[in-house]
């Protein structure tokens, strides 16, 4: 074992960020990659937009509700790996699996059971980097980590549009999927043989808080809203298709045009929340909310454009609220503490998807008053829980 033992540079912590890093572009690629597809293949099976958004939404909201399950468990038993193994195992497999699924509602359970897996696995990975944040800076971690991931949520995409371009067909783009499975786990194999006990890459005060305190629920509520307003892939995919904005071969690349923006933001909010907290928070969230519009209202290059703020308001997702997270983490309970706020951030996300689903064959317009009114409303809560920090952090 070893061989296996790897330091890039001088920074075994930062090592760790870019091992696990790895593990999550296959990881992305994968799932990703099948979140290009899911929508429109459910669509086949006989699947109405209702039945899309609000399958994409429970999933969302199990993937976030059930972290804080997770979190705790984690912090009682210390068994983070396992649980980590457990989780990227579910997440991972069940997205090959959907080539076997014979009907929408097979469908949609592998699309929960994918979800499940990321909850189970979400609080330990992220309270294992937070290790890493005395040394690096909780914006960076971060962002490093997300840009990774997203690198690889943007070639899981292009992988499928290229199958479809070929004239393969959805089944094929799902078990192709099983080689970037196969790599993920290796990473993860890796990462657990390098890094028994990530605890020990702790530099300086990574855990600054002593409990949950007004701020922590007030970031929590905030992000709450913020996801409201920030919708699936999956509804956004059928309303490509449906509005015949582009044909099905082209959603796939959509996503990954997107994604590829989400990996630019990271890496630059990561940087600039480092310098600027809350400056750089409120601006992401602005902008993320001009999607809807983009999206929903215009054709081809209106929604292009709106796919643009759609990877910043992801990267915003993945690299601000977990660096927001970071900075008012109680020693002791990191994995609660991830797991318990995206459980909240999963009853907006649910709530948002739900609305939007309902709305979508109603009133396009009311849908996207309601998706910007959503994510604005987090601005204050977050103006507010800056202010409620203590000085000493």
């Amino acid at each position: 074992m070893a061989g296996w033992r790897l330091t890039i540079g001088s920074s075994p912590a930062f090592t760790f960020v870019l091992t696990m890093g790895v593990v999550n572009l296959f990881g992305d690629m994968t799932y990703e990659g099948g979140a290009a597809m899911n929508g429109q293949f459910m669509a086949t099976l006989g699947a109405g937009a209702a039945i899309v958004s609000i399958t994409a939404g429970v999933g969302e909201f199990l993937g976030y509700a059930l972290r804080s399950v997770s979190g705790y468990i984690a912090d009682r038993t210390g068994r983070y790996w396992l649980i980590t193994f457990i989780g990227y195992g579910i997440n991972l497999f069940a997205v090959p699996a959907m080539a076997l699924a014979g009907n929408w509602q097979i469908a949609a359970l592998l699309i929960l059971a994918e979800r499940i897996g990321r909850a189970l696995r979400k609080p330990t990975v992220e309270a294992m980097l937070s290790y890493t944040t005395g040394k690096h800076g909780r914006g960076w971690v971060y962002g490093v980590n997300t840009a990774l991931d997203e690198t690889g949520a943007t070639l899981g995409p292009l992988v499928i549009a290229l199958v479809l371009f070929l004239n393969g067909d959805y089944r094929t783009g799902y078990a192709l999927l099983l080689i970037s499975c196969v790599l993920a786990a290796a990473a993860l194999i890796v990462a657990r043989i390098n890094f028994p006990v990530p605890a020990r890459l702790e530099e300086g005060e990574t855990a600054p808080a002593s409990e949950f305190d007004r701020s922590y629920w007030l970031y929590m509520t905030g992000a709450a809203c913020f996801a409201a307003g920030l919708m699936s892939y999956e509804l956004i995919a059928y309303h490509l298709v449906t509005a015949r904005i582009v044909s099905e071969n082209w959603t796939p690349v959509f996503l990954a045009f997107s994604t590829g923006c989400g990996v630019i933001a990271s890496l630059v909010l990561g940087k600039l929340y480092d310098r600027a907290r809350l400056p750089t928070l409120l601006v992401a969230v602005a902008l993320s909310a001009l999607f809807t519009p983009f999206a929903f209202l215009g054709g081809f290059t209106a929604v292009l454009i709106g796919m643009v703020f759609w990877g910043i308001g992801y990267a915003t997702q993945d690299t601000l609220l977990k660096a927001v997270v970071a900075n008012v983490l109680p020693e002791g309970k990191r994995n609660l503490a991830f797991g318990l706020f995206y459980a909240g951030y999963g009853v907006g996300w649910l709530t948002g998807s739900i609305v939007a689903g309902l709305l979508y064959e109603q009133s396009r317009g009311a849908l996207i008053a309601f998706a910007v009114i959503a994510q604005l409303a987090s601005l204050p809560l977050f103006v507010i829980a800056k202010r409620q920090e203590p000085r000493s952090r």
